[in-house]
Parts: structure tokens; sequence; C-alpha cells
């Protein structure tokens, strides 16, 4: 009797035991010794794959009409679901990790992803196309829960080059894979950019399952499943005003009546979160000042990176004669823009280091800094192939610097609990910031413009227009920073490794 009271395995026939050493052995993989720089290396290969889904189909955009056989207002939507399925799941992602685990939901993600590879490659119309697009949106959500189990299962004096990284693979994937998908789109079948997208994510699945150590950190309590429909259907409503207001009028009833019902949606969202128990994204940390500044500083950020994406390529690829462009392929532009990529790569274990001597907020600001030069650079010179590589080097130190720098705030202003959820939420203030970049950018390109129907092409103005725009964003996001606290707010103590 007394051995059935000291010893848990004689009690309930073993229960008790085995709910011990299920625990035991969970805290056992938190804690093996997978080689760490492995570790960090397949998360940001995760993270690459997941950038990759938005310049995957950028070579053949302006085919997809013939391609597809359908009309361009809707091929359109083949870029505006991935947008919105990012945007919605991100945030709902990085909760459902904070509870469930987070390798758990980013093997979830890539699962998805694959099943949206599998479902574009197969389609010939516009339907299947645009749901497998959406799907392919989903695994957007693996970069910000990949910087949470960062710092859950990474030692403490390794993290912050590791996020910088991570971060930086959100610029990275797009620059180095714009060349690839143009490559990949010459040279074969249309299809068979699914089809690698879906092989890669099969890759990194297996990599993951067998590398990366399982995090035992979770956040008590009920999934918020109100929270996650008011949130899903406010962005929904505000981000598809945004991305298709410049099709179907500014001022038409439906984009009006999107973005008012939109906006209305997040007000009572947000009053719901606040009073429920266990809300989806606990606003009173989202609203600590380094928490909100920081997310504020993303959409500036993220706005000043993607007015890069849409016009530079578009200068580089118009025809001479138009007296504004440069006349390269979509290949040859690619590889252009690509330094941008390889800086944010090189910066990223630099980046970590200065975090760690001058803080991150130093950073964001010195990252601001080189955007507003990059910018003013391409005022002045925007007639030679070279001039656009020594911007794209100056984007790529204000985005390597800048993103590297975000997640670090966020991680010093919240508590291991909230760490997938804040991740998340500051993921979707980028991608609030490009999706308006996007389309201001996108307008002012389609106003001030010349010629007639299909033949009209942006004019010298309306890229200097979209730099002065650039400018202004990255300097927002300078102000921003520099508002910033210095002394980060006191937070639950890392759990780093021994």
């Amino acid at each position: 009797m007394i051995a059935r009271l000291i010893d848990p395995r004689a009690h309930s026939g073993g229960v008790a035991w085995r709910a011990m050493s299920r625990d035991e052995s969970a805290r056992k993989r938190l804690s093996r010794n997978s080689p760490q720089g492995l570790v960090v290396a397949i998360l940001a290969l995760a993270g690459l794959c997941s950038s990759f889904m938005f310049t995957l189909v950028v070579p053949i955009q302006s085919q997809l009409p013939q391609l597809l056989n359908a009309s361009r207002d809707d091929t359109a939507w083949v870029v505006t679901s991935t947008l919105l399925a990012a945007a919605v799941i991100t945030p709902i992602a990085g909760r459902l990790g904070d509870m469930y685990g987070k390798r758990r939901i980013v093997l979830v993600l890539l699962i998805v992803m694959m099943l949206g590879s599998v479902v574009a490659a197969l389609s010939t119309g516009i339907i299947g196309m645009i749901i497998g697009r959406a799907l392919q949106g989903a695994v957007v959500g693996v970069v910000p829960l990949g910087i949470s189990i960062m710092r859950d299962v990474l030692h403490e004096n390794r993290v912050d080059s590791a996020i910088a990284l991570m971060s930086a693979t959100l610029g990275v994937g797009g620059a180095l894979g714009l060349p690839i998908s143009a490559l990949v789109a010459e040279n074969t079948d249309w299809h068979w950019l699914f089809w690698i997208a879906g092989a890669l994510g099969a890759v990194v699945f297996v990599l993951i399952l067998w590398i990366v150590p399982v995090s035992v950190l979770r956040t008590a309590g009920r999934f918020d499943y109100l929270g996650a429909v008011g949130l899903a259907i406010g962005l929904i409503g505000v981000l598809l005003a945004v991305s298709r207001g410049n099709s179907w009028g500014w001022t038409s009833p439906l984009t009006l009546g999107l973005a008012i019902g939109g906006i209305l949606v997040l007000l009572v969202w947000g009053w719901y979160e606040l009073r429920v128990e266990n809300p989806l994204l606990d606003l009173r940390v989202a609203a600590r000042r380094p928490v909100l500044l920081t997310n504020l500083a993303s959409v500036a950020m993220g706005f000043a990176l993607f007015t890069s994406n849409v016009a530079y390529p578009q200068m580089l690829e118009l025809p001479v004669a138009t007296g504004v462009g440069l006349g390269l392929s979509l290949l040859a532009a690619s590889l252009v823009v690509m330094p941008s990529g390889l800086v944010m790569m090189v910066l990223s274990p630099i980046s970590g280091t200065l975090a760690r001597t001058i803080g991150p907020r130093v950073l964001l600001v010195a990252g601001s800094i080189s955007l507003i030069l990059a910018y003013g650079f391409s005022l002045i010179f925007s007639t030679e192939v070279w001039h656009f590589v020594v911007a794209n080097i100056l984007i790529g130190f204000g985005i390597g610097f800048g993103y590297a720098a975000m997640p670090m705030l966020i991680m010093r202003a919240v508590p291991p609990s909230e760490t997938g959820a804040s991740n998340g939420l500051n993921a979707l203030a980028r991608s609030l910031g490009t999706s308006t970049a996007a389309a201001i950018v996108g307008v002012v390109l389609a106003t001030l413009s010349t010629g007639s129907g299909e033949t009209r092409v942006p004019t010298s103005q309306a890229f200097q227009v979209s730099f002065l725009m650039g400018i202004g964003a990255a300097a927002i996001a300078l102000v921003l920073a520099l508002l910033i606290p210095t002394r980060p707010t006191p937070v639950e103590k890392h759990p780093s490794l021994p």
C-alpha cells in the first residue's frame, strides 16, 4: 500500500505514470541536442518557401488571362486570394501555435501549402487556380511561428542572429525566388511552378519533422473561435477594398461598403477581445508602447519595401521607346533586383550581433534611413542598370536591418506565452503595408500614364511620385522607431537552453 502511494507507476494501473512519462518525453525532445545551426537553417528554409509563394506567379501574371481562359479582372484574384489567405491565417496560426504547439502548426501550414500547390498544378481553369493559390497563402504563417520556435528552443546567445535571418527571409525569398520562377516559366510548362513549390514544401516538412525539436511551452485556455471569425471577416473586408479598389473604383458602393464594413467589424472585434477570457489576441499586450509603435513602423516599412517591388521591375522592363524603361526581360530585371535579397541574407548574422550591442531600436532607425537614401538616390539616378543595382543594395540594407529589428523589439516586450500571436500580429502589420503599397502605387502608375487602352504606360512623373511615397513611408518608420522606448518592457525570463 505504501509503495502504491509513493510510486506513481503503481497508481491507477500506471495511468498517472504514463502521463508523466509523456510530459518528460516532450521535455527531452525540447532539450535534445539537435545542432542549433541546422535548426536555424531549416526554419530559414521554411521562411524562404513562404515568401517564394508571393513571387511564384509573377512571371506568368500577364499571361494568366490566356492560360486560364478568363478575364484580366478575374485572374487578379490569383494574387489577391494569396494575399487575403496570408493576412487572415497568420495571426490565427500564431495563436494556435501558442496553444497547441508551434512546430505542429508549422507542419499543418506546410501540408495546406502542399495541397494548394497540387490543386494549382492540376488546374486549367480560374476557380481551381484561385483555390490553390489561397491554400498556398497559408504557409506565410510559418515565419512568425518560426521566430517563436527559435525563442523557445535556441540558446539565448543565438536567438537574435537566428531571428534576424528568419525575418530576412520575407524579403530574401521574394528577391531570390523571382529569377528562379522566371527561369522555370520561360523554359518549361507553367504548371511546373506549382509542382516545384509542392516539392519544396514536402522537403521542408520532412526536415522540420526530423530536426526541429518540439517546444513544450503552451498557453492554457480555449481557442477563441468567435474572435478568429470576426478578425477574418474584418480583415477580408478591408483588404479587399484596398487590393481591388483600383479595379472596382475607390468610390464605388462595393469598395466603400467593404472598407467601412470591415473597419466596423474590426472595432466590434476589438471590443469583444478586451472582454473575453481567452482572447485570440491580447490587445492589452499589443497596446504596450514598444509593441504598438513597432507594429505601426512595420506597416510603414512594409509600404516602403513593396513600393520598390512595384516600381523598379516596371521601369526595368518597360521598352526603351517609352522614355522611362530600360527594355530588360523579366529574367534580367529580376537579376537586377536580386542584390537586395543577397544583402538581406548577408546582413542577418551581423544584425543579430548589432542587436545585442546597440539594440534593435537602432537597427530599425538605420534601416529606415537606408530606405530614405535608396528612394532619394532613385529620384536623381534612374536611367542606367547600375543605378537600380545601387538602389536595391540600399533597399537590402534598409529591409535587412528593419525586418531583423521588428521581431526582436516584439520579443523584448511580450511574454513567451504570447510570442506566436504577437509575431503573427506583427507579420499582419507588414502585410497591411505591402497591400496598401501595391494598391496606392498601382493607382499612381495607372493615373499618371500616357498612351491609350492596353498601350498606356506610366510616365516619369508617376515613378517620381512613387519614390516620394517610398521616402515618406520610410520617414514615418524612422519617426516611430525614434519614439520606441530604449528600455524594454519587463517580461518573463527567456526559456533558453543551457
